[in-house]
């Protein structure tokens, strides 16, 4: 079953008032009247949205979430579609073969077309990084055959940070912004968002092609735990830790200090996890005494398209930022909301 999530509709409304309060700071609170928001926001499923905050989105039109598909055997499901999160778990233990795809081009078309018969003028649509999926390919192919606008843009990344900068374009898009400046804001967050994991296994990693035949054989040979990051698109090591416990609490000592490095109040938390709940929840809890001041992580299951990949037992941090934008700001260098250094270890060479 999905992980809940608070519903999205008053995330949206408090954000809302918030951000006219600021631009007020004499007015009265009150509730926020209904914006004729003109941009909608495609994505696919690869960023890993709270289930029902993708409902509560989904509901008028102005977010899409395309489903990507998985392979099991001889077997497609659909993310989102289908409950597959057993059917994954099952085969990977079993040792059947898990592979993904990108949606189809027609996928993007319908949701592109759903989106202007809804009224909205133009689309902004974020996806999977181009360097682990065509995804995005397929998103312009569709862009090019449909009449209202779509701004397609490659995240450079996966999971909650993708969804991170989802969710930014979303506030911004209801906040009345233009699709120029929704996308702005979207690839401003998404940049400075980050993702840490821990695999017990790069063999899965390994046989789908997304980690280099060299780093899978020296995380066998000598019972090395890497922790990886998602850097330029790209899965990379980072670290290499000699056990499982040192490689989890490694992993949150880099993700700490990354967050630690965000301006004052902005510092957004998420965790994933796949079969193995209880320790996603346990290091959301150390990492919510490590950082008193950063809202509560949100804990989910990663998408089936992102299990199929890391594997059984995987743990993923991702360090981002507050999705609120600043009252006025326009791009990237206006919705900036503080100094940027991101910190953390430097990638180790493949």
């Amino acid at each position: 079953m999905p992980d809940r999530e608070p519903p999205g509709w008053p995330w949206l409304r408090e954000r809302l008032i918030r951000l006219r309060q600021a631009a007020r700071p004499e007015a009265v609170p009150e509730p926020v009247p209904a914006v004729a928001v003109r941009t909608a926001v495609v994505t696919d499923s690869a960023a890993a949205l709270p289930a029902d905050w993708v409902r509560d989105f989904t509901a008028d039109g102005r977010l899409s979430v395309v489903p990507m598909p998985v392979m099991v055997g001889e077997e497609i499901y659909g993310e989102g579609e289908d409950d597959i999160a057993e059917t994954i778990a099952v085969a990977l233990a079993g040792g059947v073969p898990v592979r993904t795809s990108r949606p189809s081009p027609g996928q993007f078309e319908q949701a592109y077309l759903a989106a202007a018969a809804r009224g909205f003028e133009a689309v902004v649509s974020i996806h999977i990084s181009g360097e682990l999926s065509g995804t995005a390919d397929s998103a312009r192919l569709a862009a090019a055959r449909v009449g209202i606008p779509v701004e397609v843009l490659d995240s450079r990344t996966v999971g909650m940070a993708q969804g991170m900068g989802v969710q930014s374009a979303v506030v911004a898009a209801a906040d009345g912004r233009s699709a120029d400046e929704v996308k702005a804001f979207a690839e401003e967050r998404l940049a400075r968002t980050k993702v840490y994991f821990y695999v017990p296994s790069l063999e899965q990693l390994r046989r789908g092609g997304r980690i280099g035949a060299a780093a899978s054989l020296w995380g066998t040979m000598f019972s090395i735990k890497p922790i990886l990051a998602v850097e330029g698109g790209k899965v990379v090591p980072l670290e290499k830790v000699r056990s499982a416990a040192r490689a989890i609490a490694r992993l949150e000592e880099i993700a700490a200090a990354d967050a630690l490095t965000r301006p004052d109040g902005e510092a957004r938390i998420a965790v994933h996890h796949f079969g193995n709940r209880a320790e996603a929840e346990q290091v959301a809890s150390r990492l919510a005494r490590m950082l008193p001041d950063c809202p509560p992580a949100q804990i989910s299951s990663l998408p089936a398209v992102l299990a199929a990949h890391a594997g059984l037992g995987v743990l993923a941090v991702i360090v981002g930022e507050s999705s609120t934008p600043l009252p006025g700001a326009s791009g990237p260098a206006a919705a900036s909301t503080g100094p940027g250094g991101l910190g953390g270890p430097r990638p180790l060479s493949t």
